[in-house]
């Protein structure tokens, strides 16, 4: 049974930093690539983070370079991401994806249920 289960999210205050943390189950969690995305609400989702494997090749989107780090550690087969600096405007719902195996033409994907994370004073 494919399990992704998401934790670490908060109440923070502008400024502060969080770590999320994606356990994954149920697939060969090296083979997959994984993203955050997250979802505030009356908005649509967006890509926050993504690492694939092999290789860790990360990439961002530009409303948080500089300020997330997504960082995986395949023999626990979960998946981080570090927030710092955060703002007001980063509350949202956190979900990690899982998507692959790499090798395969159709990929699966996976989700996990979110954690909510508030930037707020």
């Amino acid at each position: 049974q494919v399990q992704l289960v998401e934790s670490g999210g908060d109440l923070v205050q502008p400024g502060g930093s969080l770590r999320l943390s994606c356990a994954a189950s149920g697939f060969t969690f090296s083979y997959y690539a994984m993203t955050w995305y997250r979802q505030a609400p009356g908005k649509e989702r967006e890509l926050v983070a993504t690492i694939i494997s092999p290789g860790g090749t990360t990439n961002y989107p530009d409303s948080v370079k500089g300020r997330f780090t997504i960082s995986r550690d395949n023999a626990k087969n979960t998946v981080y991401l570090q927030m710092n600096s955060l703002k007001p405007e980063d509350t949202a719902v956190y979900s990690c994806n899982a998507r692959g195996p790499y090798y395969n033409r159709v990929k699966n994907d996976y989700w996990g249920q979110g954690t909510q994370v508030t930037v707020s004073s």
